[in-house]
């Protein structure tokens, strides 16, 4: 079976894609904040989150930027992925209940490491509702494999993975 995941040689600036999308329900927001123990009154209570000028209760901003992974993640363009080394990420309106949420993923930045069979892929994310509002925004650093310059195990993983650094 061949790797049909991007690698770093395989990936250029400028490329884009569009995610899925996935509905936001109420038992999102519940599951988050016991998983999460943020009870916040502008997760948990309507009356209150209305006061603040909001419909009804507001997203954990934590839990849009672990659905744009997640969509990230199920999206068509895959790449092939090592772990991700971090986020910069910007909350710029409100995520409610209801809403479709669906990412923009476009590849701002490639650099090489010192290893061979890697390198660091950045991409520049937007998450949008279902009425094209910019609610999230940010970026993530990546570590993926190349195809060339490191040696394979029979699943086309390092047959010995180094730890990044």
């Amino acid at each position: 079976m061949t790797d049909q995941r991007l690698h770093f040689e395989e990936i250029s600036v400028g490329m884009a894609w569009e995610t899925g999308g996935i509905q936001v329900t109420e038992a999102h927001l519940l599951a988050f904040a016991g998983l999460s123990g943020d009870f916040y009154e502008i997760h948990m209570d309507d009356a209150y989150a209305q006061k603040l000028g909001y419909p009804g209760r507001v997203a954990h901003g934590i839990l849009g930027l672990a659905m744009a992974d997640g969509l990230k993640n199920r999206a068509q363009t895959q790449l092939a992925a090592i772990v991700s080394l971090g986020w910069r990420w910007r909350f710029t309106g409100p995520i409610l209940i209801g809403d479709r949420l669906q990412a923009g993923i476009r590849v701002t930045a490639l650099r090489p490491t010192r290893h061979a069979d890697r390198g660091i892929v950045t991409l520049g994310f937007e998450l949008r509702t279902q009425r094209g509002d910019v609610v999230q925004e940010g970026e993530n650093d990546m570590m993926v494999h190349r195809r060339t310059g490191g040696a394979t195990g029979s699943a086309g993983q390092p047959s010995h993975p180094a730890m990044p650094r």
